[in-house]
């Protein structure tokens, strides 16, 4: 009788799982979207008092140009790739966000650009760093990909890899703006301000760097084919030094596609993305814990990468067209549309 009972108990238990497990596969299977398209255009301690209405309303009419091309290409059949490329690059030749046109200084008061992209089918990817003239970094770093045996290319090689394959040269000068060149003399003469007091410290960031902005821009995009695309494209940190390069051209850190799980876009302070893995990791517990797309956002964003000390967040779009936001500072530049032409654009946390 008792090993009767036993047995009774191990069946329940096990029906259970299954049925938790059918549940949770049937979650992750559920088409919700033919295409779609999430973008981000930074994360960071961006506060509605700090941000003037028309400030803010610029920022919003970008995201929703920008996101837009890519949805036009997506609705009539075009690849994901195409999608991607396309709506940074609006976004690069903006002066609003840290890429392109927009970039940061380095500490030598030069612009050094990052970009990586990813294809979800092939898994193949390009990734470009520190590169001074060249005026669509993604669009490098898909060449990248597409016409050469590498994944990335970096400083002047990449600049003669880019010339020699037609993209466009800009002179340096180019990347040049006034609030980014603002923003370097500002923390330059902080941190000569706290040198003067204690020379045993030599600070080569804003103290203050986890309420900085980061004004990366990203973009995450499935197509009627079922194609995942990730990019994303950066000019670093501002006042960063020795050739730094942070999670933005890192495939697995900054930017992951994989049609099987999801694609990743990620903002925020690079060094704790290059250490967590967050855009792979994210991939990782869909693919091996069956978790849900919001389940795995969350957990690397929210606990993982918290826990660590990191600030950012991700836009992130799986195989069946459920889209995420997740960041865990005040705030981040966003939007998305689905297949039904449904646009959400969003700065601040609510």
């Amino acid at each position: 009788m008792k090993n009767f009972f036993i047995a009774i108990v191990t069946f329940a238990f096990l029906l259970s799982c299954t049925s938790e497990s059918t549940k949770k596969e049937a979650l992750n299977t559920k088409k919700v979207n033919d295409f779609a398209i999430i973008i981000h255009g930074g994360a960071g301690t961006i506060l509605k008092k700090n941000l003037s209405d028309e400030k803010e309303a610029a920022y919003k009419a970008k995201l929703e140009e920008a996101i837009t091309v890519g949805h036009t290409i997506l609705k009539n059949g075009g690849t994901s790739q195409e999608a991607v490329v396309k709506t940074i690059q609006v976004m690069e030749e903006s002066p609003l966000f840290n890429a392109g046109k927009g970039a940061v200084f380095t500490h030598e008061e030069t612009n050094e650009l990052d970009a990586s992209f990813m294809d979800g089918k092939t898994l193949n990817a390009g990734a470009v760093a520190g590169v001074t003239n060249v005026k669509s970094p993604i669009e490098l770093a898909v060449k990248i990909m597409t016409d050469s045996d590498h994944v990335m290319l970096s400083g002047k090689g990449a600049s003669i890899f880019a010339k020699e394959k037609g993209l466009e040269i800009v002179d340096p000068s180019y990347f040049f703006t006034d609030r980014r060149f603002e923003s370097l003399k500002r923390i330059k003469n902080k941190n000569k301000t706290e040198l003067d007091h204690d020379d045993k410290k030599a600070a080569f960031y804003d103290a203050d760097i986890k309420n900085a902005k980061f004004g990366t821009v990203g973009c995450v995009a499935l197509d009627k084919n079922g194609n995942i695309a990730a990019g994303t494209s950066t000019g670093g940190m501002t006042n960063k030094r020795w050739g730094r390069i942070g999670d933005a051209p890192i495939i697995g850190s900054g930017t992951y596609a994989n049609n099987l799980t999801c694609g990743v876009s990620s903002t925020g302070w690079g060094e704790y993305f290059i250490r967590s893995q967050v855009a792979y990791d994210i991939s990782a517990q869909m693919e091996y814990q069956q978790k849900s797309l919001k389940e795995a956002t969350s957990n690397v964003i929210q606990d993982k990468l918290t826990k660590l000390g990191g600030t950012g967040g991700v836009v992130a779009l799986d195989k069946n067209g459920n889209m995420s936001f997740e960041f865990n500072t005040a705030g981040m530049y966003r939007a998305s549309m689905d297949e039904k032409g449904n646009l959400v654009v969003k700065i601040y946390k609510e």
